[in-house]
């Protein structure tokens, strides 16, 4: 019977747990949660905020002790402070970072910062499920990075996380609470995790079109990596059995990345047979493209074939002043401006035709 009442009692206790109602945390602390993704790379915050609630100047030393201290209650004689308020504070990473300069593994972490005015010790911890870190235990850490304290002129009420000093693979985080920030720096190896998930997306569903392999290899060629495969990425793109044989743009970055393996000759004959493939933008573009590089005869072809194909288009008229300046054949230019000149699309156009015309009127090149 002294059994059946204590599993009724236990069973009770469980069921009331399982029934609690959402609420506000104790202590009127608030929920938050922070995130930002660095290249292709999410890093996700979990924290509750304390507020200062009138203790300034008592936060720092004093409510956050310096160092590891025992809290009074749980297994640890030495526990750093919580970053935060209750449950832990978690910090998760979808791929491999950089702390400070020092690897750190995806996934997800308990965040625990050893206060120190000069050097704080930042602690990355397996254990991401524990309340507090009344039940710390050292033997889990993943990473102890240091970061050091910066006072900061405007107090912060509420302890916040932020991303700060966004760059294209890396970000800083602060802490900041009263006048105080610790901060830290998280990168990402850009090159490696996109690589890595390309070859990886080009294995599912996606690789049956020619649209992403033709993504990944522009990107390739954007930054100037893995450029041999690449390049396979590419022969995938313009083949038949995907459909993209028939399409531009695909054509266009296989040229450009033999073109930046030095087979010059291979990427000029690539790009004759993608022309007739190309819309009125993107020969107009291309056109653009070999007037820059001082191809002058081959801007000149494009930029006809174009205007051809579209005769009374603004676009296309101005492409044939341009290489025609570029040629210095000043007053066949001078033709093709005032005729865009009548159909000039806005008045900030025809201020800038009027220049031209005045230039060309003088011998100038107007490119």
């Amino acid at each position: 019977m002294k059994k059946i009442i204590q599993m009724i009692a236990v069973l009770l206790i469980s069921h009331t747990m399982q029934a609690q109602l959402i609420v506000p945390p104790d202590g009127g602390n608030k929920k938050a949660m922070v995130g930002e993704r660095i290249g292709i790379t999410d890093v996700t915050i979990h924290y509750d905020r304390p507020g200062v609630k009138g203790r300034e100047g008592k936060i720092w030393g004093t409510l956050i002790p310096t160092g590891y201290n025992y809290l009074g209650f749980g297994n640890s004689k030495e526990a750093p402070w919580r970053a935060g308020a209750n449950e832990n504070t978690t910090i998760e990473f979808s791929t491999d970072v950089m702390i400070n300069g020092q690897k750190l593994p995806a996934g997800k972490y308990g965040f625990f910062i050893a206060y120190d005015p000069n050097e704080s010790t930042l602690i990355f911890s397996k254990n991401s499920v524990s309340w507090g870190s009344f039940f710390y235990d050292k033997n889990e850490d993943a990473l102890r990075v240091k970061a050091k304290p910066v006072a900061i002129s405007e107090s912060k009420e509420w302890l916040e996380y932020a991303f700060t000093n966004e760059k294209e693979n890396s970000a800083e985080v602060d802490l900041s609470w009263e006048k105080l920030k610790i901060p830290f720096t998280v990168e990402v190896d850009l090159i490696a995790t996109q690589l890595e998930s390309f070859r990886n997306e080009l294995r599912n569903s996606k690789g049956f079109m020619w649209e992403p392999w033709s993504q990944a290899a522009q990107w390739c060629l954007q930054h100037n990596v893995n450029l041999d495969q690449a390049l396979i990425w590419s022969d995938t793109a313009t083949s038949q059995i995907f459909g993209g044989d028939k399409d531009f743009s695909a054509w266009s970055t296989k040229a450009q990345i033999l073109s930046k393996l030095g087979r010059t000759t291979e990427a000029d004959v690539i790009m004759q047979k993608a022309l007739p493939y190309a819309n009125e933008f993107q020969l107009h573009q291309y056109g653009r493209e070999l007037l820059q590089a001082k191809k002058l005869k081959e801007a000149y072809n494009v930029f006809k074939m174009n205007y051809d194909a579209y005769p009374s288009d603004f676009a296309t008229i101005m492409g044939m002043a341009r290489v025609n300046s570029a040629m210095g054949k000043y007053d066949e230019a001078l033709k093709f401006v005032n005729s865009a000149l009548k159909i000039a699309p806005n008045e900030a156009n025809k201020k800038l035709l009027q220049d031209m015309v005045e230039k060309l009127k003088n011998k100038k090149d107007i490119n």
